[in-house]
């Protein structure tokens, strides 16, 4: 067996879905900066690129918290298209899981998040997304790639796995998942989002199911929280834009555990040379995984969320020489090193929220990557039947 360092410095960046694969690998440099030096950073990279041999990309992620340092990625070989399976196996049963919060904890701090918007009134705290953390460790190495293996099977979502900065002990570490929510792509003139927000469970029966989404599509409250996000990204793409189409209502998206609101937004931009970054910093953390109105959310954030969300609710993706890129939001992930996988889920907290629901929704959500990983929530084998 390979050690666990070996493990996740082999694994390369990958970026699945329908719409494209991206397979990249190696590291000739690396781009590193805050989230508003990022676009000015990636610029004067491209204006020195001398090689001709290597590829004119970066690929990488960014933090939820802008003030942290984003990573980048100029790689040594890209592919565009991924193996037909990775051929990979998963660790079996986790040796532990340690939930933060813990349930209880949790709808406490949505409590506190609600009273919170009561007591503030208009116009402070409108809306607050809350996440949830589990530490989960194995008795082998976690193999990203077995991984991807798993979430890949879902075509509503894209698949990535990517290089993160080694950890401070100097181990690597990478982040795996499979998210449905496009933050932005660009290609020449044209830009695209499709921001999420208001989110049910889906079931296996039929009729259950469809139930469950037409009630999710009437809800004043999630639709009330998908406007304001949608309402975001438009404010802040409109100044760039010299049109710039937002449908009046959403539409339902749904992925293999998970119903959506979804709204796709297409816009032509005034400048086509306009990086994507540039944007991506711009819109970058959007009330789907912060809250409204913004200092107030992160603030809350960082009272109520007893940990370091790291990557998670950040975004990952790519951008070429000409400003060309997709990125999409990092839900649905989790963050690998060595034998240990921290494994991220969030809820939008509004007015209306329960806290016993917002719990709900958090432990649907990650059972996206648990199902990846072959265990549920208290880390027993899927796979085993146990």
């Amino acid at each position: 067996m390979r050690p666990a360092s070996s493990l996740v410095a082999d694994s390369p960046f990958v970026f699945l879905s329908q719409r494209e694969e991206l397979v990249a690998s190696g590291t000739v440099a690396r781009v590193v900066a805050p989230q508003l030096q990022l676009a000015a950073a990636a610029a004067v990279f491209f204006a020195g690129q001398s090689r001709a041999e290597v590829p004119r990309v970066l690929v990488g992620a960014l933090p939820f918290d802008g003030r942290q340092l984003a990573s980048l990625i100029n790689p040594a070989s890209v592919a565009t298209h991924a193996p037909a399976t990775f051929l990979r196996t998963l660790p079996g049963a986790a040796r532990a899981v340690v939930a933060q919060p813990s349930p209880a904890d949790y709808q406490r701090a949505v409590r506190r998040a609600l009273d919170r918007m009561r007591d503030a009134g208009p116009p402070g705290l409108q809306k607050v997304v809350l996440s949830r953390r589990l530490n989960i460790e194995f008795d082998r190495p976690l193999d990203p790639l077995a991984i991807v293996e798993r979430l890949r099977a879902d075509p509503q979502a894209t698949t990535f796995c990517v290089p993160l900065p080694a950890a401070p002990d100097g181990r690597p570490r990478v982040l795996v998942g499979a998210t449905p929510e496009l933050l932005l792509e660009k290609r020449g003139r044209s830009i695209h989002s499709s921001p999420l927000a208001g989110s049910a469970r889906r079931h296996r029966d039929a009729a259950i199911d469809r139930a469950t989404a037409d009630q999710l599509r009437q809800s004043a409250k999630d639709l009330r929280e998908h406007a304001a996000v949608v309402e975001w990204i438009a404010d802040t793409l409109s100044p760039h834009c010299r049109r710039l189409t937002v449908p009046p209502t959403p539409s339902l998206v749904s992925t293999a555990a998970m119903w959506h609101l979804g709204t796709m937004i297409d816009g032509e931009l005034r400048d086509p040379h306009q990086s994507s970054i540039e944007l991506v910093a711009r819109l970058h953390p959007t009330p789907a995984v912060g809250g409204t109105p913004h200092d107030a959310a992160i603030a809350a954030i960082a009272e109520l969320e007893p940990f370091d969300r790291g990557f998670f609710g950040g975004v990952v993706g790519w951008c070429d020489s000409a400003g060309d890129g997709r990125w999409m939001v990092a839900i649905r992930c989790g963050e690998i090193c060595g034998n240990t996988a921290d494994v991220y889920a969030g809820a939008g907290i509004v007015a209306g929220s329960d806290p016993e629901s917002e719990t709900e929704e958090t432990s649907a959500k990650l059972t996206t990557f648990l199902s990846a990983l072959g265990i549920d929530e208290s880390g027993r084998s899927l796979e085993a039947g146990s």
